[in-house]
């Protein structure tokens, strides 16, 4: 069974995504992750990341592999490498790019095959996998998610303005909706579910009960 869980930038669609996963026995594919590690392959292979066709040449070249909450590249183990400001800076050349969306998804699809799986991001219902049998899109007011994110900012010692969260955020969001691909989007048979009120374990509780009202459907 394939469960996506899809949302605008502090949603809290990660954190759920892998309590759901864990409260289940589902795995958890970090769908981030994997464009991570083709933008480090992409930078260390120094390929020009404004160079949209050699960038889609080359990540269908490359071998990554993700399993148990562990991403390789070409057998190596990258989920730290690819966590760096460099990375964060970089991985919208290769997301992006039509071509390296429509590889990526494929290996999404490959890793997926045959799993019961919780996947994240922004397409994953109404692109990636849009045959799914459970599909939530998670989603809050602008004023909420800034607040949440200011406060994970807050605890890593990063202390920034609600304000200054709010603009960032809004200018994501704009720009998410506008992309040519992978936009940010509900799909059309997703369960929309606003969190402003709701304490984490029970946006946790409803997004279970909502799988398992599918697995017996």
């Amino acid at each position: 069974m394939i469960v996506t869980i899809d949302g605008p930038a502090g949603a809290g669609k990660s954190s759920i995504a892998h309590q759901v996963a864990s409260r289940l026995g589902f795995e958890f594919l970090d769908t981030g992750a994997l464009y991570r590690a083709a933008t480090l392959a992409a930078i260390r292979a120094s390929i020009d990341l404004n160079h949209s066709e050699r960038l889609a040449e080359y990540v269908g070249q490359i071998e990554i592999t993700w399993q148990n909450n562990v991403v390789c590249l070409g057998g190596e183990d990258v989920s730290g490498l690819i966590r760096t400001p460099e990375i964060t800076r970089s991985i919208r050349f290769l997301a992006d790019v039509p071509a390296v969306r429509s590889e990526l998804s494929g290996l999404q699809r490959q890793i997926a095959d045959g799993r019961d799986i919780v996947t994240e991001g922004r397409d994953q219902g109404a692109e990636v996998f849009p045959d799914a049998e459970c599909k939530v899109f998670l989603t809050a007011s602008p004023l909420e998610r800034a607040k949440r994110r200011m406060r994970q900012l807050a605890d890593s010692g990063q202390y920034v303005s609600v304000e200054e969260v709010l603009a960032a955020q809004n200018q994501r969001d704009l720009e998410d909706r506008l992309r040519d691909v992978g936009r940010l989007r509900a799909a059309d048979d997703a369960t929309v579910i606003n969190t402003d009120g709701m304490l984490p374990e029970q946006v946790l509780q409803a997004i279970v009960d909502l799988v398992q009202s599918k697995m017996v459907e």
